[in-house]
């Protein structure tokens, strides 16, 4: 059985090139002529599209493309500052409606109409979530890793995804995990998805579980994701991990779960070398490891290239006050 290394698998999570796509518009490359995705009033890249997408795209009125250098794709403001938000969302649903229709992009159908806060937007304007990585924006997203501790050892909870799933069907995953919609924080994301696939409810949860933080990389979907391939997909994980009772039992809750197994570190370990985690969910693991100290710096060679692919500077904004990213 072939392993990885550490290092290999956070190449797989945060597989985009260590490379200025905020420059790549202005460039003269072909291979790398992004276009930036603008919102009225606002100059901040939200998200960066290829050539092929945008020529593909059925735009409407709404949005005005520009092909010279630096290329853009600016949403227009239809109520001239009546209502931008909903004039925003509104032509977002719109063109994304026209290209579920067209069959434009593979991946593309109404079943996935969840929608997603734009990060870093100054109003609240949302894109579905089959359509994020279309435009490239950032996402949102929550993962909750449970323990439990037998006999002074640690086990945790790992689900295996049904494999009847569009995305990365039939591998490990977190014990809990999913997006985050626009109307919600990433705490109540977690406490629903927490219902939802692992049967866990009720105020231990709430009162036990443990903030741990953000994890920010860089993707590029691949066969795996189920949509098409290439486009840049910028994520914001928001980590949370829970010691369970003995007498908790994880069971699946819904169709998105096969089955819960307890495993050692060790177990992990090897399943993570063997390239049987979800890339995000494996991101998740090597940090749990790295807070709980079972990868240091004494045993990692590369401890702390490690640490930058789970905490990656984004190209768009993360905050609607200020011009910095993250």
């Amino acid at each position: 059985m072939a392993t990885r290394s550490y290092l290999e698998i956070a190449e797989d999570w945060d597989n985009f090139p260590y490379i200025d796509v905020t420059s790549c518009p202005s460039n003269d490359d072909g291979q790398a002529s992004w276009y930036r995705f603008l919102l009225p009033n606002d100059s901040r890249p939200h998200g960066f599209m290829l050539p092929w997408v945008v020529n593909q795209m059925p735009w409407t009125s709404d949005f005005v493309i520009s092909h010279e250098k630096p290329r853009t794709v600016q949403l227009l403001d239809s109520s001239n500052g009546a209502n931008t938000a909903q004039a925003c969302n509104t032509a977002l649903e719109k063109v994304i409606s026209k290209a579920i229709d067209q069959r434009a992009f593979k991946g593309f159908d109404r079943a996935s109409s969840e929608q997603f806060r734009v990060i870093g937007s100054r109003l609240p304007i949302h894109i579905s979530r089959t359509a994020s990585a279309i435009f490239g924006i950032a996402v949102r997203g929550v993962h909750m890793i449970v323990y439990k501790r037998t006999a002074g050892h640690m086990k945790i909870w790992v689900p295996r995804r049904a494999p009847t799933l569009f995305s990365y069907p039939d591998l490990l995953d977190s014990a809990v995990g999913g997006g985050v919609r626009a109307d919600e924080s990433p705490f109540q994301a977690m406490i629903h998805e927490a219902d939802e696939e692992a049967s866990i409810t009720g105020p231990y949860l709430k009162d036990n579980v443990r903030s741990c933080g953000a994890l920010t990389y860089m993707s590029v979907t691949d066969g795996r994701t189920g949509y098409e391939k290439g486009l840049l997909v910028p994520e914001v994980v928001y980590v949370y991990e829970l010691e369970a009772p003995e007498d908790m039992e994880l069971k699946p809750n819904d169709d998105e779960v096969g089955r819960y197994d307890l495993m050692d570190v060790d177990q992990i370990a090897r399943e993570l070398k063997a390239k049987r985690f979800k890339p995000s969910a494996a991101a998740v693991m090597v940090d749990f490891f790295i807070r709980h100290g079972i990868i240091t710096d004494d045993n990692e060679p590369d401890f702390l290239r490690l640490i930058g692919h789970i905490h990656r500077p984004l190209p768009v904004p993360i905050s609607r006050s200020n011009e910095e990213k993250l």
